[in-house]
């Protein structure tokens, strides 16, 4: 074909449906181009029914409806969860049962009943004792550390669980452990701001092992008449007058002198609640399987076992403030 052989240019486009006249459009059109009105394919409108009818069918046996709880099957999610409930309640009160006869060192004795405490007393302690304790029972500045050794009223079962149920100077429970208050040696003009800031030296010697000099020596002359009778002559501690070690790095109001100082200074009166007061026996046991278990338990002494929660354990007893 020569160079100006050149096809002939059409001015109008004629769609290619429209070439097809035997079958109805729907009337729409644009540019041109028509929507035809093909019937569907027989087997796509029979399994279009067939999903109405099994529709029907599903409503009638499952429940589909809102407000309607009766169907031909009898299952309801409603009632699948209440059977669910009702197994887990049964297979609860199995352990339930156990821990209100057991004391709570047969229960940690028990390694299925212990799981099952241990987990209940993770659940008691987020509602009831992480405000003060923390979520990880960490404990914060005023509120002891659970994880740690260090027990200012004696760390076993028996105790801890005596100390949850009573509390710590609280005035509501008559059995709560109420070693008195510290004194406010500056406030109440028992000692000079000297005085004090030497015995804060001589605490660094003690707790750190720190070289002494001659404040700390004066603070060793001060502890010794105001201090030692709580706390020991070495620093070592009164469980049975709730007073904390001060030999070591552990600080229940803050390590630093400025801490101590105020601690010295204002004295100070830590309360804890009577849980007793508030939860029952066999929530207070699991809270105290639960702290026991947290790292910083003490083995339990070999005295016959009596009911935790009704009995003040012999010294060393109590549990944190």
């Amino acid at each position: 074909m020569a160079k100006n052989d050149t096809p002939p240019r059409k001015d109008n486009f004629e769609a290619p449906n429209k070439l097809n006249r035997n079958v109805e459009t729907t009337g729409h059109e644009w540019d041109g181009i028509e929507e035809l009105n093909n019937p569907l394919p027989r087997w796509w409108v029979w399994v279009f029914l067939g999903t109405i009818v099994f529709a029907i069918g599903y409503m009638a046996y499952y429940p589909a409806l809102p407000l309607v709880h009766y169907t031909v099957s009898g299952w309801t999610s409603r009632g699948q969860l209440m059977a669910e409930m009702q197994n887990a309640d049964a297979e609860k009160h199995v352990f339930e049962d156990k821990i209100v006869r057991m004391d709570v060192q047969a229960i940690a004795d028990d390694a299925e009943v212990r799981t099952y405490a241990t987990a209940a007393g993770r659940m008691l302690f987020s509602v009831n004792c992480s405000q003060c304790h923390g979520s990880g029972a960490a404990g914060a500045k005023g509120y002891p550390n659970l994880l740690d050794d260090e027990w200012i009223h004696g760390g076993t079962l028996a105790d801890i669980a005596y100390t949850i149920t009573h509390g710590i100077r609280n005035g509501t429970d008559e059995k709560a452990r109420n070693p008195g208050p510290m004194a406010a040696f500056g406030k109440d003009e028992l000692l000079t701001k000297e005085q004090i800031d030497d015995v804060v030296n001589y605490l660094s010697v003690l707790a750190h092992g720190f070289k002494g000099n001659e404040s700390t020596e004066r603070g060793k002359t001060v502890f010794a008449e105001n201090c030692a009778l709580c706390h020991g002559d070495q620093g070592q501690g009164n469980r049975e007058l709730g007073a904390p070690p001060l030999n070591n790095a552990i600080w229940l109001y803050g390590g630093s002198n400025k801490d101590r100082f105020e601690t010295i200074w204002n004295g100070r009166a830590g309360v804890m609640p009577a849980w007793g007061q508030k939860l029952s026996e066999s929530d207070i046991k699991k809270l105290a399987v639960y702290v026991h278990g947290l790292g910083g338990g003490e083995a339990v002494a070999t005295a016959p076992a009596v009911s935790a929660t009704e009995v003040v354990p012999a010294a060393p007893a109590a549990a944190r403030e």
